[in-house]
Order: structure tokens, then sequence, then C-alpha cells
């Protein structure tokens, strides 16, 4: 469908049913495609503003192709800045549980290592496990506007140093050795240093978002002891169940979040079954403070190739 034809479409009307109280809705009568009309991605848009994460099941007719020109309807297409992308896919990142990074089981938002981390996530479910697995979302506007008055103000005067750097083996002591060295080969393959204001202003509503979560290393201005006293204290209003919605996944479902104004989680309770389901992110924008100053990165670094191996003596 062309772009006249797509600004030509009448209004579209979307099935949408809450899932909880603060964020989170199921989106029923559309099949999701590149050749949506203008009207079809707009209410989903509005519908993703309103409720920050948004879900649609059997949407098995999308592949690799599909889902990234549905995905490119919604802004420009980023790919990851550390894990490569899907091969024959521009952008597309997948988390196969069996590879060594494919279980986020921590709370976060995806990227923020980096200055203008994604505005959206769209991911697509491609195996299930039989049980367990699910993914559970937080909405971090209502998790500032939840704050007592003291602790917004002190919020919207903290900054955050994030990196995707950290000590791996003391963070997830049981670990399998192929996902300690997907994080030292892949993950970190550059390390960044980025600075947060804890506090965003969001562009288009000016609502206001707390830039918290995993990656976030220490509070500028702080000690390491006062940064994690006063992580958790903030940290724990954004995974307050009240803000919170989980998601069970079937085959073919998909999920589209607001990366600029949620924190997710992966349980990880499936044992060793597998579990893949691929990524598109869409560019974000330099996250603003409450007082107009812009994120800015710090640090980064790449690390140098490793020395190829020696090579095994062939047989005679």
């Amino acid at each position: 469908m062309s772009a006249v034809q797509h600004s030509q479409s009448k209004p579209a009307h979307l099935e949408i049913r809450p899932l909880a109280g603060r964020i989170g809705a199921q989106i029923e009568n559309i099949r999701l495609s590149g050749d949506l009309p203008d009207a079809a991605v707009a209410a989903i848009e509005a519908a993703l503003a309103k409720h920050k994460v948004i879900f649609f099941r059997d949407q098995r007719h999308l592949d690799d192709v599909g889902q990234e020109r549905f995905a490119a309807r919604l802004g420009d297409l980023v790919a990851h800045p550390t894990n490569p992308a899907r091969a024959g896919s521009t952008a597309i990142l997948e988390l196969d549980s069996t590879d060594g990074g494919g279980r986020a089981d921590h709370w976060h938002t995806d990227v923020t290592f980096v200055d203008a981390y994604p505005k959206a996530s769209i991911l697509r479910s491609i195996v299930i496990p039989s049980f367990g697995g699910d993914t559970v979302w937080a909405n971090t506007v209502a998790a500032y506007d939840g704050l007592p008055s003291a602790l917004k103000t002190l919020a919207e005067n903290l900054w955050a140093v994030h990196s995707n750097l950290y000590d791996y083996a003391a963070v997830k002591p049981q670990a399998t050795a192929a996902a300690a060295k997907h994080f030292e080969e892949v993950f970190t393959s550059t390390v960044y240093e980025t600075e947060h204001p804890v506090v965003r202003v969001l562009p288009r509503t000016g609502e206001r978002s707390l830039v918290l979560g995993y990656f976030v290393r220490r509070f500028v201005g702080y000690s390491q002891s006062d940064s994690n006293h006063l992580f958790a204290l903030l940290q724990s209003h954004v995974t307050k169940h009240e803000n919170t919605v989980r998601w069970r996944w079937k085959e073919g479902d998909v999920a589209i979040w607001d990366n600029t104004a949620t924190q997710h989680y992966a349980i990880n309770d499936y044992g060793d079954q597998k579990r893949v389901v691929r990524r598109s992110t869409i560019q974000g924008e330099l996250p603003v403070s409450v007082d107009g100053r812009t994120s800015v990165t710090k640090r980064k670094t790449t690390k140098p190739a490793a020395p190829a191996r020696p090579k095994e003596p062939v047989a005679a």
C-alpha cells in the first residue's frame, strides 16, 4: 500500500482490553503488517502511549521481514549496540535461552547504557516453553507519580551512571559458561558509560518517568554505598505489584512496549527448556531532565579482539 493510500485510510477502531489497572492491554482484532493503514498505526501508537505495553495474540503470519516492515511503521529501526543482528535482518536481535544471551532475568529498560536508548521495542515469540518464561512489565511513569513529594524532588535532582559492564560472576554466580562467554565477548565487546537524569520528561506527553533498572551502576556525586541504598528505595517504587502486568506467552504473540516509560523482567523459571524471541527496537531521543539538560555518554571503549587461538596440528 502506498503512502497516499495510507493517508486516505479511515480512522481505525481497535478492540482494546486492559489487563491491569496501571499498565498493559491486549488488542484483539488486528493483523500486524507493514501494510497497515496510517489510521491503524496511529491507533496502535495511541494505545501504546496510554497502556505502555500492548499485546497481540496469533500473529504467526509474521516472519523476520514482516516484523521489520511492521516495526518500521513505528519509527526508525536501530540495531543493538553490541549484540549482532540476526542474519538476513536489518536490526532483529534474537534472544535464545540456550546460547548464553537470552535470559534477561532482571528488571531493566532496554539499552540504557547508551544515550538515546530505544523509544520502543517489538518482541515476537518463536519458541515458548511448556511452562514458565513469562515476562513482567512495570510502569515507570506511574512509579514517579506515586512518589511522595520529597522523593520526587530528590529524584528530579539525581543523575545516574548506566553501564553494560559489571561483575558478571558476582551478580550471576549460577550462570552457564556459555552465558559468561556471551557477556565477555559479545555484550561487553564495547563498554559504555552514560549519565542519565533519574527523572526524564517524555517528549510527546510531558509525563515524567523514572530512568533506573539493572544498568545503573551509581548516582553522580554519591558514594557506592549511598547509591545502593537510594537505588533500592527508588527501584522498589517501580516494581510495586500495582505498577506491573504479567504476560503468559504463546507462540506467535507480539508485545510492544514504550521503552521510555517501562521496565521489564523475563522470568527465568523454565529450566532447560528452549525459549526464543526476536526483538526489533525503534530509535529513541536523548532524555531530557526536568531542568532541561540532556543525557551524555561518558565512555565508549571497544575491547581489542581476542588473539587467534593456535591451530591444532594436523594428524599425519
